[in-house]
């Protein structure tokens, strides 16, 4: 068998995979927090109790209204984007003028109530959703067999991830959004609603997180917990890659992922703390994170 510095090669690459699918993960949640808070200056704290309730709207349509899992993969987002919209019209827009550490203790009391009320109705044990037909078993690639549904992951949310760039970052409607964030005066100028942007934004980037729940429910077992631990290495990756920077978020979500998964096989024991190792180093020799700007 090939050996890769003492390594299988199947077992390090698998390891990359899993990595890989973990850091597509990231960056989909990752990208929804920086959008929040670079145009909303919120810090969302509610984004992993969000990525949970997307993967439960979508086992919800399977088992109780028989839609199946493609329906679902546009349906659970819009769910969870209206659920998003309701909460910033009726809640954070009240913050905008205070400081962030509000946003920050509102969206986690959020965070409890939302998870406390799934553990009440489901328990913590998780429920079963399998794969679509059409990405059931996998393909053989010499050096390691890969899932289809596991390639599908990983396609997907880099086409949203690097779409969403493109929107913000390449377009007039970005142009305006970045804009809103610094002089909201001179948009309100051009006859566009700033309320109104603010609250779509919020809808969307919400709306990532329940793309990420959907995505992962075949993953992983959908439960009331599954966002708790998620979240805490999501802020450590925002942090990294810089508050509020969109490439930031992608490229360090997909590379801690990656990391992690190199971790898990030299060194098992520090897998689970290295992407915090590397948040201190980062905050350290660049505080701003590695593709933020200074703030004045």
């Amino acid at each position: 068998m090939q050996t890769i510095l003492g390594i299988p090669a199947p077992l390090l690459f698998g390891q990359l995979l899993i990595g890989l699918i973990n850091g597509a993960f990231y960056a989909l949640l990752s990208l929804g927090l920086a959008v929040i808070f670079g145009v909303l200056n919120v810090i969302n704290f509610a984004h992993g109790a969000l990525y949970m309730m997307g993967a439960f709207v979508g086992w919800f349509l399977l088992t109780h209204l028989g839609i199946g899992y493609w329906p679902a993969l546009v349906l659970a987002p819009l769910v969870v984007g209206a659920i998003g919209i309701v909460i910033e019209r009726t809640m954070l827009s009240r913050l905008y003028d205070l400081d962030h550490l509000y946003g920050l203790l509102l969206t986690f009391g959020l965070a409890l109530i939302i998870e406390g009320l799934f553990i009440n109705y489901y328990g913590v044990s998780g429920q079963p959703y399998a794969p679509p037909q059409a990405l059931q078993g996998g393909y053989n690639l010499g050096f390691m067999f890969l899932p289809a549904y596991r390639g599908w992951v990983i396609v997907a949310s880099l086409i949203v991830c690097f779409g969403t760039w493109l929107l913000i970052e390449r377009t007039q409607l970005g142009a305006y959004l970045r804009a809103a964030v610094e002089r909201p005066e001179l948009v309100r100028a051009f006859g566009i609603n700033v309320p109104l942007m603010m609250t779509l934004t919020y809808g969307f980037a919400v709306a990532l997180a329940g793309f990420a729940g959907i995505l992962a429910a075949p993953v992983y077992t959908v439960s009331p917990i599954m966002g708790q631990n998620l979240i805490i290495v999501v802020f450590a990756i925002v942090v990294i890659g810089g508050l509020g920077s969109i490439l930031g978020s992608i490229v360090t979500g997909l590379g801690i992922g990656l990391v992690e998964g190199l971790t898990r096989t030299f060194w098992p024991e520090a897998s689970s703390t290295v992407v915090f190792v590397i948040m201190a180093i980062v905050l350290i020799l660049r505080p701003h994170g590695l593709f933020g700007r200074p703030r004045e």
